[in-house]
């Protein structure tokens, strides 16, 4: 692991900690050891892929723990919530993210992330014209991949 990932890690997990803290929760093994397993994770991830990957490296953490500290961690700002559409609540780390979309194949349901071109800048006086206050804004499309046309 590199010294600048590393790095990152014990921020977050500072950030994490005090967050702890400051809402009176204890730091508890299990959500120890679930901020270290989604720090390792990359990419997108759902509670069932995080459980399942404790389960196989054989974490004592129960599947409700999994799902009460993933909660802590969207409260911290660790990772955030992405909605894809599906049943499944997808989320992903918020460190070292830059601005993006995503794109969903319908059919094997592969993501692909593209950059944000700060279109929201176009909807954004529009919106708030009408008196909208906007907290956010995800862009996602459906589609078909090219392997999937094949």
């Amino acid at each position: 692991m590199s010294k600048v990932h590393l790095e990152t890690i014990h921020h977050e997990r500072s950030r994490f900690l005090g967050y702890l803290a400051k809402t009176g929760l204890k730091v508890s093994r299990g959500r120890e050891l679930i901020f270290d397993e989604v720090m390792c994770l990359h990419g997108h991830f759902t509670a069932e892929e995080l459980t399942k990957e404790c389960l196989q490296k054989k974490l004592k953490v129960s599947r409700p723990t999994v799902f009460r500290v993933l909660h802590d961690l969207l409260e911290a700002g660790i990772i955030r919530e992405t909605a894809f559409g599906d049943k499944h609540r997808h989320f992903e780390h918020v460190y070292d993210e830059k601005p993006h979309h995503h794109a969903q194949c319908v059919r094997c349901h592969q993501f692909i992330e593209f950059p944000d071109k700060k279109e929201d800048l176009v909807y954004h006086p529009y919106l708030e014209k009408q008196g909208f206050k906007i907290i956010g804004h995800e862009m996602h499309f459906y589609g078909v991949c090219r392997e999937c046309q094949k």
